[in-house]
């Protein structure tokens, strides 16, 4: 990747659905090139997909817990049944794997506090191998950016 390719993906980032013709402007680069290298980009899998950013509380989940998550055993059989089963949750929408004490840390919507404890009781503490859940409300959201900083070594 080079300057070019940062800038794209910057303008990508404050917005998808900008035209190839206004990218190509704002980044000094005539189209042609510049949807080429979008291709390029997308081909390579930097860019993942595009999609609508849609704040959770007017959509019906005001509920957003961070839960942290350690398995009973780290064994590889444990941790593929674990991720699998993750896979399967509508309500976890970022499952990441930690280093320090706890395993994972999870991040779920909910409609309710009641809503989330039917997810843990009839989904979450069913998976097989979890040792340890906790769970930590956030009451609300300082900042949530999807932009990407510019690498420093570009």
């Amino acid at each position: 990747m080079d300057n070019i390719d940062i800038k794209i993906l910057h303008e990508l980032q404050r917005n998808a659905r900008i035209t190839n013709q206004e990218l190509s402007e704002r980044i000094n680069l005539s189209p042609t090139p510049c949807a080429r290298r979008v291709k390029l980009l997308e081909e390579a899998g930097v860019i993942k997909g595009y999609s609508a950013i849609i704040d959770p509380e007017p959509y019906g989940l005001p509920v957003m817990a961070f839960v942290t998550v350690r398995l009973a055993k780290q064994a590889e059989a444990e941790i593929a049944t674990f991720e699998a089963a993750i896979l399967q949750l509508e309500q976890v929408t970022a499952c990441y794997l930690m280093s320090g004490r706890q395993d994972y840390l999870l991040q779920v919507y909910a409609a309710s506090l009641k809503d989330y404890e039917t997810f843990v009781r009839n989904k979450l503490t069913r998976v097989i191998g979890i040792a340890e859940i906790e769970t930590h409300f956030a009451f609300g959201q300082v900042k949530r950016s999807l932009l990407l900083p510019v690498p420093k070594n570009i």
